[in-house]
């Protein structure tokens, strides 16, 4: 690996590591990402699809995830209405209705396909319902994500030249004014 994908795995798994801590996700939760490897070397989404940087970025924030046992969750591109690269146990943990799909670079993006090919046993499955999510380049997440979404400032908002936004999830305030909220689940 060059200079050049290790800085970038270097600050994927920064990323990760930095929103894994702040959104407070432990074991067996869903990180969600969309990656734009275009974006990461600075040109515009669906322009320039890089395995090599999809394999950074994702090396990067997999060891992560592995080591916190969080689950990763990677957003296809709009060729596969945005489906989701998951490990097979997800999906049957979760009853997800898996989709008969293998992602390619230019069909899928290469994120989804550096997933598809490193998960254990991956399936795609058309969408979930994640506990906090990382958008790099751009590449709308929000649409797999739980109610409700809080966006997570860090500390780094780039990985590469791509921009970065980062997302936690909440349960739903019920109840009115005379309702009491536990501040652990805020």
């Amino acid at each position: 690996m060059n200079e050049e994908l290790l800085t970038i795995k270097q600050q994927a798994a920064a990323v990760a590591q930095e929103l894994i801590s702040t959104a407070r996700l432990t074991e067996g939760d869903i990180l969600v990402v969309g990656c734009s490897s275009s974006e990461v070397t600075g040109k515009a989404i669906g322009t320039f699809s890089s395995v090599e940087v999809a394999e950074a970025v994702f090396d990067g924030i997999y060891e992560v995830t592995q080591s916190k046992g969080v689950f990763l969750a990677a957003q296809c591109c709009e060729h596969l209405n945005r489906a989701i690269i998951v490990e097979k146990e997800v999906a049957r943990r979760d009853r997800l209705t898996v989709v008969n799909v293998v992602p390619q670079p230019k069909a899928g993006g290469s994120f989804g396909t550096t997933a598809y090919k490193r998960f254990s046993h991956a399936v795609a499955v058309e969408s979930i319902t994640a506990d906090a999510g990382i958008d790099i380049g751009d590449t709308l997440i929000g649409m797999h994500l739980r109610s409700v979404a809080v966006p997570v400032r860090l500390s780094a908002n780039t990985i590469g030249e791509a921009h970065v936004v980062c997302a936690r999830t909440r349960p739903k305030f019920i109840g009115g004014c005379r309702a009491v909220y536990d501040d652990n689940l805020l």
